[in-house]
């Protein structure tokens, strides 16, 4: 039994499983929109918001934290670019917004093998 389990395991090993997170994580930063299945979506949309609050919030404060908050994104994201296009564009667009930064919209199932297929999205002001 699974009591007390953080997460999903989407039917991956513990690699594979971070670097789909990782990778659905830079897409999601990259387009601001991804089609995906709903268990992926939901295993994903906390990270993706917590980075973008560590965003935020590394934004706000002083310079050292600014580097920090920039190295601790880095280390999750692993891609340069994701990270400066996270702390440059996408985290003062929701300086005001307390949280809530992503929403997920239903699309019916996929008609290969009925997975619940989902939008996931930034959402704009």
């Amino acid at each position: 039994m699974r009591h007390k389990m953080a997460g999903k395991k989407l039917s991956r090993g513990k690699d594979e499983r971070a670097a789909l997170r990782r990778i659905l994580i830079k897409q999601l930063f990259e387009h601001e929109r991804i089609h995906t299945t709903r268990a992926k979506a939901q295993a994903v949309r906390g990270q993706a918001e917590r980075l973008i609050t560590l965003a935020k919030e590394g934004n706000k404060a002083g310079d050292a934290q600014v580097v920090h908050a920039r190295r601790l994104a880095a280390a999750r994201l692993g891609d340069a670019a994701a990270v400066k296009r996270l702390f440059d564009e996408i985290a003062p667009r929701f300086s005001d917004r307390p949280g809530g930064y992503t929403r997920i919209v239903k699309l019916g199932l996929r008609q290969g093998d009925a997975a619940e297929m989902v939008i996931l999205e930034l959402v704009e002001d």
